[in-house]
């Protein structure tokens, strides 16, 4: 039963390679090549829900510090623990398995699995990055004067745009984004636009399609709920667990 997870998901790969008569030294170009599209399994598996995702656009990576909720860097460090204890020794077993079959340079099992391995590692260490340069806000703790009033980290904003419509949003980091929960990060556009306003403010909002003035109605500190981590579908840990 070992590798039958992996036999099926690598299936289409085995029928192209026996196509294009991948030898050993064509192997890797033709995988970088699989792996390319947008859509492909193996980039999917950062991007599937539950996964904190990569900060993009003016959301820098690197940056000196990781302003994050309690809930959100527990979500990262249940993340990593689950890579690192679970899903990497899953897959390593699996890895094994298919070395032991024969020839690893037409072995899709093997080939597959290196390269989930690879990227594994490539999430451990961005996780492992995040957590260490965490800067813990709680937005429930205690505050006093204009930081109890005006916008920072860990507030969350009603306001309204001219044509009257409402909406709340609650600043977070970047690894918290979640636009379901209305959570934006606050080196987004939007969070820059309302850092350091308060009730009453009008701010202006850079957007694409040209600059929108917004009106600030209310600003509170109170407990912003992150989505949990979860068990991505399809993880070789689950799968093992199964058989």
């Amino acid at each position: 039963m070992a590798g039958k997870l992996f036999r099926k998901r690598c299936a289409n790969f085995a029928a192209e390679s026996r196509r294009q008569r991948i030898n050993r030294h064509g192997i890797t170009d033709f995988l970088r090549a699989l792996c390319r599209p947008a859509g492909s399994r193996l980039n999917d598996y950062d991007m599937r829900k539950g996964f904190t995702r990569q900060p993009r656009g003016d959301e820098p990576a690197t940056q000196s510090k990781n302003y994050i909720t309690p809930s959100g860097l527990q979500r990262l460090k249940e993340e990593h623990q689950f890579l690192l204890t679970r899903e990497r020794p899953a897959v390593t077993k699996v890895v094994a398995w298919a070395a032991s079959n024969g020839d690893r340079s037409e072995n899709a099992d093997y080939q597959y699995g290196k390269r989930r391995l690879r990227q594994i590692d490539g999430r451990i260490r961005f996780l492992t990055k995040r957590i260490d340069a965490a800067e813990v806000v709680d937005p429930e703790r205690p505050r006093a004067g204009q930081a109890a009033t005006r916008a920072f980290f860990g507030a969350t904003v009603r306001y309204a745009n001219a044509a009257g419509t409402e909406r709340v949003v609650s600043i977070v980091g970047v690894d918290e984004v979640d636009l379901n929960r209305n959570h934006i990060s606050w080196v987004s556009p939007l969070g820059r636009a309302l850092m350091k306003s308060a009730a009453g403010d009008r701010v202006a909002l850079q957007a694409p399609g040209g600059t929108e003035d917004l009106m600030v109605l209310e600003v509170v500190y109170e407990g912003i709920s992150v989505e949990p981590f979860r068990e991505p579908p399809g993880a070789e840990a689950s799968a093992e667990h199964r058989r």
